[in-house]
């Protein structure tokens, strides 16, 4: 009997001029056998920013409420981090990195907003009433670049209840997180209008009148399906490692069109894309902070009872824009650092600045405050991880950084800041850790991270600050 034989150079033919090269199949002969997967990393591909106002809470009369105990292994998490107890391996918490870049300026600089525009910078800001100098982007941007190429945007802004306060709706440093190199970027407030940038008509379902993401994308063609019989024909003759070779390099040929054809069209695809469900935001004015006063005075109830809802659409429309690969690059803000509004789910008229220190500081308020963020947190994070992204999760595929402002809300100091990163498979980030820097500049953290994605700069951020990676403890 003949031996059935591959050319290393045939293709599978199809209608009219339609062709498609094989990979290397060991029925081609003699070659290298492909190494075993299963230990393989999954790359990081995706990177996303969270912040909220306010710091930790770390004194008060009830003592420490964010720290956890024990040692960088085993250890037992706070009250305040205790929400995101289930996801513990995920998560790599950070302690004695301290933000100075925000604090070395010559000028008078509001003690927020120093750390509002240093913490993804890594820059000084220059002057109480300007951003940083040009050419200062945010790490969020440096990535996008990286990360985002082909993509129909490089990275996507979002936020809640933001521009509170003295900067009365407009951007300002005291808000201002995200910088490309020309300056400050401002994010999408409305959540309805980021549902249909993102997911189509309103009216219509998941993007159109079926209720599937892209109508008219599902009614195209692959070039696969032209070359269905002969790949069938051709697949009986091989072995099972054969099989699988040619099965990966034709998904991998789908996956390519797929990407290809989201950049032709404003809708996404794919089997891990799927439309959220649409909130009703009714009550909910994400232009509020027009109206209102430096003092946190000026009050809308019917806004803030809306922000957990609101929160939660956002989160879920994040997590799909990812997941439908619109970017690679996206930033969640959770106000900004005045926090001029009101928590009426957590029975706290006063605003989030009144107890910090406007009011004097109060911590069992605070903690609360801060505890729901991390409920919010972990909502994200599952969110994350029950997207399937063949195989994995799109939560293994995406690095997060959780972030704050300053460290410590009476004194606004940014010695010891509350930074977590979280997300990865275990392996590209070591996660499951809390892990004490020493008091080293955030900066290094901010280098570390670009590493982590290739990136081989050995600073990042102002020149007058010690921004080599974070190497002891190192992030992997």
């Amino acid at each position: 009997m003949t031996r059935f034989k591959l050319d290393r150079r045939t293709v599978i033919k199809g209608a009219g001029t339609i062709a498609i090269a094989l990979p290397w199949l060991e029925i081609m002969g003699r070659g290298r056998r492909a190494q075993a997967q299963s230990t393989a990393s999954v790359p990081l591909k995706r990177f996303v920013t969270v912040y909220q106002p306010g710091g930790a809470v770390r004194q008060g009369a009830n003592g420490d409420k964010y720290t956890p105990s024990g040692s960088e292994t085993s250890f037992t998490m706070s009250p305040v981090l205790m929400p995101l107890q289930p996801y513990q391996s995920r998560l790599l918490i950070l302690d004695g990195l301290n933000l100075t870049c925000g604090d070395q300026s010559k000028y008078s600089v509001e003690q927020h907003q120093g750390g509002e525009v240093g913490w993804l910078t890594g820059a000084i800001q220059m002057g109480a009433s300007n951003y940083i100098a040009k050419n200062s982007p945010s790490i969020d941007q440096v990535l996008a670049g990286r990360l985002s190429t082909g993509k129909a945007y490089g990275s996507v802004q979002l936020a809640v209840r933001w521009a509170t306060g003295k900067s009365h709706g407009k951007l300002h440093p005291i808000n201002a997180m995200n910088f490309d190199n020309n300056g400050p970027i401002p994010p999408r407030l409305d959540p309805q209008d980021v549902f249909t940038t993102f997911f189509g008509s309103s009216n219509s379902g998941a993007g159109g009148a079926g209720g599937t993401v892209d109508q008219t994308q599902a009614t195209r063609k692959s070039i696969l399906d032209f070359i269905d019989k002969k790949y069938t024909a051709l697949e009986s003759k091989l072995g099972a490692d054969d099989r699988a070779r040619l099965d990966l390099h034709l998904t991998q040929i789908r996956s390519l069109e797929m990407r290809m054809a989201q950049i032709m069209t404003p809708q996404p695809t794919g089997s891990s894309c799927k439309a959220p469900t649409k909130v009703d935001t009714t009550g909910y004015n994400p232009t509020s902070g027009l109206n209102s006063a430096d003092d946190g005075s000026l009050k809308d109830t019917s806004s803030d009872s809306k922000i957990p809802a609101v929160g939660q659409f956002m989160m879920d429309m994040m997590t799909m824009i990812l997941g439908c690969d619109r970017t690679a690059v996206t930033s969640l803000q959770w106000s900004d650092s005045e926090a001029k509004h009101t928590f009426p789910w957590l029975n706290l008229s006063q605003h989030h600045h009144f107890y910090m220190h406007d009011g004097g500081f109060k911590p069992t308020e605070c903690t609360q405050i801060s505890t729901w963020y991390s409920t919010m947190h972990a909502y994200l994070l599952k969110a994350m991880q029950a997207v399937d992204m063949g195989g994995h999760s799109l939560l293994d595929e995406t690095m997060i950084l959780f972030g704050t402002e300053i460290a410590d809300p009476p004194s606004h100091a940014k010695a010891n800041m509350p930074f977590i990163l979280a997300g990865g498979d275990g392996k590209t980030l070591k996660t499951g850790r809390w892990v004490k820097a020493g008091g080293v500049p955030h900066n290094k953290l901010l280098t570390a991270i670009l590493n982590l994605y290739g990136d081989t700069r050995t600073s990042f951020g102002d020149s007058k600050v010690d921004s080599a990676a974070l190497k002891t403890p190192s992030l992997t």
